[in-house]
């Protein structure tokens, strides 16, 4: 019996796929640039033509050239363009023109200035000579406590142009939650803002800087950035302290050092619910192919684009939105709220003054626009051709919005990856269609599949998201791992030599992906698995749902309890009404078995503070874990949020013994 798919939401115009860069792409090598699937399905069975095109067609600058595309193809352990040197900073200040805007700082105020390209150059030149002076050589380690802004992307730079290691996180962290990432790498230089701008208001984070730098033994200086005009801390610092605006002001020529294509560019950290985070290291090269390809063939940026994506310091994200650099584009900054109560729509506002060409944001963005009634077309955003959105799976029922508000020429980019690979495992491209509530295909050179029980791939049923062949953007190892035992134990423990990222997908007939949820929190209701995204999506388009979360829990008498906590919008109460009417909505929009054992109201959902809901730890506090086992506090967005969910399994526990 065949199986019949929806019609595409979206389809391309013909003309902008025939105008694409990854239409471009495919004629470069032979396909039809009309045809993404064949061009997919090169890019996995020939991995060494395909990386080695990309390696040509945008021109990689390599001080050494490489003896193979990949000399090793087992996982872990690939070995990618063995032989080359060559250097990220140098390809990312190549390609912008001199009067051009390199960077585009802009914050909640609506206020902006722009970085052009000579002078990002003489700032990431004196940055890095001031960083040699202090003690900074290869292999070295700089980090970051940051706001989104250009300093940032300049010390990531001057950073990488010598061949040391970076690291960033925002400065919402606490103190120590930083040094719990920092400590770790024993880093030589931090540099630190005296605070960051958050919804109206002015954070000093003056004192959270030094208490930082306390507990960093090995730094031999700090750069103190003066972002919100605070005046220099009294209290003196354990080292040397430098001011940025003499770090950044001297007149020096830009040298980049070149290092082997997999040798460190920068350690991003897990979440750290439980434990210290893990730090994720990746390598030049595989950062610049992976990004090239991401940003240049998926979102077709290039020059004259600009691309403006909400993100933190802490979130890969800020990492890709950096690389917007690589292909010769403008990478705006953003300081503040997504959404500041002075102003909710100000970043649609932001997009259409600078004629922002990529949008990137959240599921829970999108959504909490149309639930707040804000309407970005009442600004000029006809500039816009791709809204990314990334972060959780994009509901169905956001894709009308954005036609509706945003407009119907626009390539809705729902993209699905990790903070593992600093990308992408799906997305969409110029040249593929959109159905709603799904990504339009597997990135090219991901070799993804859905991988059921036996470890046998399946189309049109749910199941383990793995890659079955490398890229070059798989971590090289983690931080303080020598054997690489975490290493493996993280991805290739459920099938040696095939990537298990964590995820239930679903593989369709018509080459799409749709992403239920972390698989290592999947409900399993009497044997049937099912994904919690689907119960949020439904859930969470009710206008009196503000945000939900159900959870599946096995308790010790064998039963199974899955509850869904909710959080109704300003003014609403839960009642019996309610309740009916999600239950309705559940059993209507997903199926009978999706419908939960109670409905509870709580006054938040937890998250990590790159926005991911915490459905494992939750569950395991319902199951009777101790906090200190399953999350730190300190890596959540609202801890107290954690306590409340601890009392409600001890409450549950208590009158089930009653």
């Amino acid at each position: 019996m065949s199986t019949s798919y929806p019609e595409p939401f979206f389809t391309p115009d013909p003309e902008t796929v025939t105008t694409s860069r990854i239409a471009d792409f495919a004629r470069y090598v032979g396909v039809d640039g009309s045809d993404y699937a064949a061009l997919h399905r090169w890019s996995v069975t020939d991995l060494e033509g395909f990386w080695g095109t990309v390696w040509e067609y945008f021109g990689i600058d390599a001080d050494t050239p490489y003896e193979q595309v990949l000399a090793e193809e087992t996982m872990p352990g690939a070995r990618w363009f063995t032989g080359a040197t060559l250097n990220y900073a140098h390809h990312a200040l190549r390609n912008v023109r001199d009067e051009d805007a390199a960077i585009l700082a802009l914050d909640e105020t609506g206020a902006g200035y722009e970085v052009t390209g000579a002078p990002l150059r003489a700032l990431v030149a004196s940055v890095a000579a001031t960083l040699r002076d202090l003690g900074v050589g290869t292999g070295d380690r700089v980090v970051g406590y940051l706001p989104n802004t250009p300093h940032a992307i300049v010390a990531f730079l001057a950073a990488a142009s010598l061949g040391a290691v970076w690291s960033v996180c925002g400065q919402d962290y606490a103190p120590k939650a930083a040094a719990d990432r920092f400590a770790q790498l024993e880093p030589t230089v931090l540099i630190a803002a005296d605070g960051y701008l958050f919804n109206g208001t002015t954070h000093d984070r003056r004192d959270a800087a030094l208490e930082l730098a306390r507990a960093l033994p090995t730094l031999k200086a700090t750069l103190l950035v003066d972002h919100v005009g605070l005046p220099r801390p009294s209290q003196a610092y354990p080292s040397l302290v430098v001011p940025w605006e003499e770090a950044a002001t001297r007149t020096e020529r830009l040298t980049c050092v070149p290092v082997p294509f997999d040798h460190p560019l920068w350690v991003v950290f897990s979440s750290g619910t439980t434990g210290l985070p893990k730090g994720i290291v990746h390598g030049h090269g595989g950062v610049l192919l992976e990004h090239l390809k991401t940003l240049g063939l998926h979102s077709d940026v290039g020059p004259g684009d600009r691309l403006l994506w909400y993100t933190t310091t802490h979130w890969m994200m800020w990492n890709l939105v950096a690389s917007t650099l690589l292909t010769g584009a403008t990478t705006c900054t953003y300081d503040g709220s997504p959404a500041p109560f002075a102003k909710l729509d100000v970043l649609w506002e932001l997009a259409a003054r600078h004629r922002v060409t990529v949008f990137g944001t959240s599921p829970q963005y999108l959504l909490g626009m149309g639930k707040f009634g804000i309407d970005p077309s009442v600004h000029d955003l006809s500039s816009i051709r791709v809204v990314g959105c990334t972060g959780s799976a994009l509901p169905a029922s956001a894709y009308p919005w954005v036609r509706d508000h945003v407009g119907d020429h626009v390539l809705l980019a729902s993209i699905s990856g990790g903070t593992d690979i600093v990308s992408g495992f799906a997305g969409s491209a110029p040249n593929t269609p959109v159905w709603a509530g799904q990504l339009s295909a597997p990135h090219l050179g991901v070799a993804l599949a859905a991988y059921d029980a036996e470890g046998l791939p399946v189309i049109d049923r749910v199941g383990e998201l793995v890659v079955t062949r490398p890229m070059p953007s798989m971590p090289l190892y983690f931080w303080n791992d020598p054997e690489g035992t975490r290493y493996r134990d993280a991805y290739f423990s459920s099938y040696p030599g095939v990537w298990r990222h964590g995820d239930w997908i679903t593989v369709t007939g018509h080459g799409s992906v749709i992403v239920h949820g972390r698989s290592d929190s999947t409900l399993n209701r009497n044997g049937v698995r099912l994904g919690s995204a689907d119960i949020h999506d439904v859930v969470e388009r009710l206008p009196e749902i503000a945000e939900a979360l159900v959870i599946g829990a096995e308790e010790p008498d064998g039963g199974y309890w899955m509850p869904l906590f909710v959080v109704p919008a300003a003014g609403v109460g839960l009642d019996d009404a309610l309740r009916d009417r999600i239950r309705d909505a559940i059993r209507t929009g997903a199926s009978p078995r999706h419908v939960p054992d109670e409905i509870l109201e709580v006054p938040g959902i937890p998250h990590t503070r790159t926005g991911k809901k915490l459905e494992v730890p939750i569950k395991r506090l319902l199951q009777g874990a101790a906090v200190e086992q399953v999350v730190n506090p300190a890596t959540v967005d609202d801890p107290d949020l954690i306590d409340h969910y601890a009392r409600l399994g001890q409450e549950r526990r208590e009158g089930r013994s009653a």
